[in-house]
């Protein structure tokens, strides 16, 4: 593959510099950054991920911070999810949508006070949405994106790693929870959280002077766990059902087809924008939803979408998939319609190799 040229468009992050020293091998491009996808291999990174403890630079989820008399109401706007109940402390995973119920990002939101929230995003222009929100219903908030940088330390030894840095404390932060803890005599706000099914926290850098000390700090106290710079994992996060905006779910998704209808309470969530549409989807129900699928046979790689079908009729499509190592099959995330979601459904997965028999999981293997 070509390379990607730097520029003011395509940005270097505050880690840059340590995960070219750790030997990345492949980028994308996600929020107009750099993130890492590969250090050893795809394969290599899974098994270190499952088994020991990595640092990752996730500068590329980018923050929406929202300040000012009327935060909340926005936030409210923003999700079908109602935040009545939402603490200062708390993180809350929040399916974003437009005013059909389409998807524009599956964030974490952070509530800092009554009138300050971040909004951890995916891949989109979320911050351009939200300013429009703002702007349309003239309300008393500045929305703009804060010079915020998550460094996310996952796998089954992050308790151990983080603790070594920030004190013990850190163990007893409870998931999708923060607080803060001191380095070097400031205090950096750390959530446990993170893209992967391993566990760990996620530590919210604010500007640049402590980021790479913080990352040398990491990789040094990490030897004794075997620490390695690493990445989302697209094999773990297959295993696990975690879905990628932009790939597993698009703005023609409502949160209902991308089961994630648990998060949704849109009877109470009044004041978001697509609450109207949602309600009638949360009455109905979703006529196609996201399912985990086997697929049998050699696998090629996945980069488009593969068509799913039954007999002559096309009935999804699958979105992400990859072999699994230590499941010893090739798991899938698809969008299937409700005539062909049950478990054990058998369908055919159309890959660009050929035809490959497939069948429907109930649930997904991590």
């Amino acid at each position: 593959m070509a390379e990607i040229v730097p520029s003011r468009r395509v940005r270097r992050t505050p880690f840059s510099e340590g995960v070219e020293a750790a030997g990345v091998k492949s980028y994308t491009v996600y929020n107009r950054m750099l993130l890492p996808t590969v250090f050893r291999s795809v394969v290599e990174d899974y098994h270190h991920l499952k088994s020991a403890v990595q640092v990752w630079d996730v500068s590329v989820e980018r923050q929406v911070e929202l300040r000012g008399t009327d935060a909340g109401r926005l936030m409210q706007m923003l999700t079908p999810r109602d935040l009545r109940g939402m603490l200062p402390g708390c993180c809350y995973y929040l399916p974003t949508v437009d005013e059909t119920g389409g998807m524009l990002n599956d964030p974490v939101a952070l509530k800092l006070s009554e009138d300050r929230y971040w909004v951890s995003i995916a891949d989109s222009d979320l911050l351009l949405w939200v300013k429009g929100l703002a702007y349309a219903w003239h309300l008393d908030v500045i929305v703009d994106e804060p010079d915020v940088s998550p460094l996310a330390i996952q796998g089954p030894k992050a308790d151990d790693l983080a603790a070594s840095i920030f004190g013990d404390g850190v163990r007893d932060l409870k998931f999708f929870r923060y607080g803060y803890f001191d380095f070097q005599g400031e205090q950096m706000m750390v959530a446990r959280s993170g893209y992967s099914k391993q566990g760990g926290f996620e530590v919210y850098v604010e500007g640049t002077k402590l980021a790479m000390p913080l990352w040398n700090a990491l990789m040094e106290a990490g030897k004794p766990f075997d620490v390695y710079a690493g990445c989302p994992n697209t094999i773990e996060r297959i295993e696990g059902g975690l879905l990628s905006y932009g790939n597993d779910m698009t703005r023609d998704n409502t949160p209902h087809e991308c089961g994630l209808g648990r998060f949704c309470s849109t009877q109470t969530a009044i004041g978001c924008v697509g609450r109207d549409a949602l309600l009638r989807v949360s009455k109905e129900g979703p006529v196609k939803q996201v399912r985990a699928i086997e697929i049998d046979g050699d696998l090629p790689s996945c980069d488009r979408l593969w068509k799913v079908t039954a007999g002559d009729r096309v009935i999804g499509q699958v979105t992400s998939a990859a072999y699994s190592p230590d499941f010893g099959v090739n798991v899938a995330i698809g969008m299937v319609k409700m005539t062909h979601w049950d478990a054990g459904t058998r369908i055919v997965v159309q890959t660009q190799d050929g035809p490959r028999d497939a069948t429907v999981h109930e649930t997904f293997w991590l």
